[in-house]
């Protein structure tokens, strides 16, 4: 199968490599003998990748430290289920999934994945592929930081931050389709899409105050730094702040601030395909590229919108 392969972490987007590797072994891989419980081959058919994952401990090493190059990029997945390991259930050969992979196995950006069935979902048949692997990443994020960890209700505020970026703007309209006051913040370019996504207002950070703002219930941030300094005092007692930037810099006064990791959960996948379906949410999609091209398309010569995604199959 054609995959693509980095090597070398200090070269980053520009070490990738597009190579031949073998296919997963279906027949032993549906045998005792070679099983890994509750694991599917995926016919890989649209796939998203995460520009700093070439920066995180586990694309480079296993959970034993161990060197696992030349590893396979990507996470984020929909396409065909077509072999069960050993002993799954609860998916079958031919459905159409979408979901994320571990993050210490090899990825996404290649013809096929071996993954964990429990990380996918169901795709429905009038989600395009495209969509699907789109969505997956930042729909998650979006959810798990804003209901899981930030608890947001109707009529709450929330403050979110890149809110014309991929992950902001599924953030964005999340909250404002619960019932949340949505104020998005950016470049001054990004204005107009955080608007069209569904915020309510919209801060440049650049040119206009945080402190102007007032306070909020939540913030939901993925900048970090001196934004995120700034941000906690915004927030109002017993409120939270959000960050998928690392453990918080700065603390509310009287609130909360919490970091998390993302994790693949089945029935928020559901919901969101099914908001995606009503028309209530549209994953931030900007370059849709070949595998062929990949390694063209993750280094860009100028700065892109919305989040590369890579079409496996036509």
């Amino acid at each position: 199968m054609k995959a693509i392969v980095v090597t070398d972490r200090a070269a980053g987007a520009a070490g990738m490599t597009l190579v031949e590797r073998p296919d997963p072994d279906a027949a032993r891989f549906a045998s005792l003998s070679g099983a890994s419980y509750g694991d599917v081959v995926v016919e890989v058919h649209a796939s998203g990748f995460t520009g700093d994952e070439l920066e995180w401990p586990s694309t480079w090493i296993d959970r034993l430290g161990r060197d696992r190059t030349p590893s396979i990029p990507g996470h984020e997945l929909a396409g065909v289920v077509s072999a069960l390991g050993y002993g799954t259930t609860g998916l079958s050969v031919g459905q159409r999934v979408f979901g994320l992979t571990d993050w210490t196995r090899d990825g996404t950006l290649a013809e096929y994945v071996v993954v964990e069935a429990r990380n996918l979902a169901p795709l429905p048949g009038d989600i395009d592929f495209t969509v699907g692997a789109g969505v997956t990443m930042a729909g998650l994020t979006a959810w798990q930081g804003l209901f899981d960890h930030g608890r947001l209700q109707a009529g709450q505020s929330v403050l979110v931050h890149g809110a014309a970026g991929v992950v902001g703007s599924m953030a964005t309209q999340l909250a404002r389709e619960a019932g949340a006051y949505v104020i998005g913040t950016g470049r001054a370019a990004g204005r107009q899409t955080a608007l069209d996504f569904g915020a309510h207002e919209f801060v440049d950070l650049q040119n206009d105050s945080l402190a102007d703002i007032g306070g909020v219930d939540l913030v939901f941030d993925v900048l970090g730094g001196d934004i995120q300094k700034r941000s906690a005092d915004l927030v109002r007692a017993g409120g939270t702040l959000v960050t998928v930037t690392g453990p918080p810099e700065a603390r509310p006064a009287h609130g909360l601030a919490i970091d998390f990791v993302v994790v693949s959960d089945r029935t928020q996948l559901g919901e969101i395909a099914q908001r995606v379906r009503d028309g209530r949410v549209r994953p931030n999609i900007g370059t849709v590229a070949t595998l062929n091209n990949a390694v063209a398309a993750f280094n860009p010569t100028k700065r892109r919108k919305g989040k590369t995604v890579i079409r496996v199959r036509p």
